[in-house]
Order: C-alpha cells, then sequence, then structure tokens
C-alpha cells in the first residue's frame, strides 16, 4: 500500500498537456475547497518544470489565493517563461478550474553563488522531536470533534511544541513552534523537496493570527481563508529530516491577519522564511 507521503509525491508529479500546461488533481477526501498547500506546491511544480537550467532552484515565490478550488475537479497550470536571465528565470504560473483564475504564482529561480552569509540565529532549548506526541496521539482526547479529519491521511509529520490547538482558547500568545518532516523517505530531488515545503508551510501559519486573541479550534464563529502566500529559500534542505517552524503573529486588523514564520533545519539553518496572510471574520454572538 502507497503511504500518505507516496500519495503526495504523486500528487505533485503533474500531467504534462501541452507546452507549458499542466493538469493536477485533488485527492479523494471529503474537502469543501482545495488545500491551500496543495495548489501552492503544483503551482511551483509546473514553474520548476520549465525552468531548462538544472542548476537553478527556486529561492522565492509569491501567490494569491483569489478562488475556493474544487477539489472534486481538475486543475488546469498554464505557465508564462517571463525571464530566462545570465542569473536569474522568473516565471508565472495561473491555475484555473471551470474557466476561472482561483491562484496565480510567480516564482524566481538561481543557481547558489557565493556570497555574505549570516541568518537570525535558530531559538535554542527546545525539545527533541522524537520526544513529542504525533498528531494522532495529541488530537486523541478531540477524536470525537475532529470526526473524519482525525483519521485524515497525513504525508506530513507534525509535532506541536507549545501544546494542542484545542488546548489554547483563553491563553494570549503571539507565536508558536512546531517541528515537522515529510513522514517518509524522499527521492534526492531539490525541487521536491522545495514543493513539499511549500505545501506543509500553509498548515498551521494562518492559525498563529488567532493566538494573541486567545481564540483556538474549539471556536466555531471564526471563518479563515488564506488570501496571500510567500516563500524565500535560502539554504539547502531537506523536507524528510526534522524542521523547526517558529510562527509569530504580525498583524490582525480589517479582517485580515498577517503571520511570519521561519524554517530551520535541526542544526539551527535557517532554510526558508514564510509570510502569510488570510481573512480572519469573527461572526458576533446572537
Amino acid at each position: 500500500m502507497a503511504s500518505p507521503l507516496d500519495d503526495l509525491v504523486t500528487l505533485l508529479d503533474l500531467e504534462v498537456i501541452e507546452v507549458n500546461i499542466f493538469r493536477g488533481f485533488s485527492p479523494e477526501e471529503n474537502r469543501v475547497r482545495v488545500f491551500g498547500g496543495q495548489v501552492a506546491g503544483q503551482s511551483l511544480v509546473a514553474a520548476a518544470r520549465t525552468v531548462d537550467e538544472a542548476s537553478r532552484q527556486v529561492h522565492s515565490l509569491h501567490a494569491y489565493f483569489l478562488r475556493p478550488g474544487d477539489p472534486t475537479a481538475p486543475i488546469l497550470y498554464e505557465v508564462d517563461r517571463l525571464r530566462d536571465g545570465r542569473s536569474f528565470t522568473t516565471r508565472r504560473v495561473v491555475a484555473i478550474q471551470h474557466g476561472e483564475v482561483i491562484f496565480n504564482l510567480q516564482a524566481s529561480f538561481h543557481a547558489h553563488e557565493p556570497g555574505l552569509d549570516w541568518q537570525i540565529p535558530a531559538p535554542l532549548n527546545l525539545p527533541d522531536p522524537d520526544s513529542l506526541p504525533d498528531f494522532k496521539t495529541r488530537m486523541a482526547p478531540y477524536k470525537e470533534q475532529m470526526g473524519e479529519w482525525y483519521d485524515r491521511p497525513r504525508p506530513i509529520d507534525l509535532r506541536y511544541i507549545d501544546g494542542a490547538p484545542y488546548e489554547r482558547a483563553g491563553v494570549e500568545r503571539t507565536g508558536q513552534k512546531v517541528w515537522l518532516r515529510a513522514d517518509g523517505s524522499l527521492p534526492d530531488d531539490p525541487v521536491l523537496h522545495a514543493c513539499i515545503a511549500t505545501y506543509a508551510s500553509d498548515m498551521t501559519l494562518l492559525d498563529t493570527t488567532l493566538l494573541p486573541h486567545g481564540l483556538g479550534w474549539t471556536e466555531g464563529g471564526v471563518q479563515m481563508a488564506s488570501l496571500d502566500h510567500a516563500m524565500w529559500f535560502h539554504r539547502p534542505f531537506r523536507a524528510d529530516d526534522w524542521h523547526l517552524y517558529d510562527q509569530h503573529a504580525i498583524s490582525t486588523s480589517s479582517g485580515r491577519g498577517l503571520a511570519g514564520g521561519s524554517i530551520y533545519t535541526k542544526d539551527g539553518h535557517l532554510a526558508v522564511t514564510v509570510v502569510q496572510e488570510g481573512l480572519i471574520r469573527v461572526r458576533p454572538e446572537e
């Protein structure tokens, strides 16, 4: 039987329709809309498939979620080859369903070159990821509340350092930390590792914007949806190794929330920086 990670790798392996045109599908899950990390990861795959120089790896992406994706229909990805320069390659990807654009992304690719090297230091004195409960163990007391979502296959092994989301109601804080990794072994393909990191980066970041307000997953009156997403890839990494995702809320206002995250390798190297804004609407109590 294929593992959830095998299924994710298959999900990211887009079908070639024509030059610069690809088709992707969604997993057979009971979702109202396509998971944002999926369409972002598939879009990055489409962009990378049109980069001819193998030495050039993605160093940044900027994306907008425009419409909810339909999980029952294929997604068409159209790539524009905006620029092939001597140092950088730039691509634009438009994701289309039912004749409408649901998502767009621009990504830039760059070959490694020597230069200055510095980073914000990684947090210290954190528990080892293997000492923390995995998602199902952590969420077992809330299995009935979660319904079928509890048993859903998870290709990303996610371990909360600051407690489970169901335990946060009434506790105000400005950030959270999680350990994460692809749950299995991946081939030595830097593009695949970057795409899986893109998929995983959307899993917990927007939740961080609720923390300063003492809101947790038990709050039924909160509507949330991703609006835009940006990532910068600084240093090589493997998505199947443990990484610390250090997340912090930046602002909530005007029905929107902004959060940032730093993804560090287990030995403290800053691999990726992420910033995401999302819709946050709190329905008034009746």
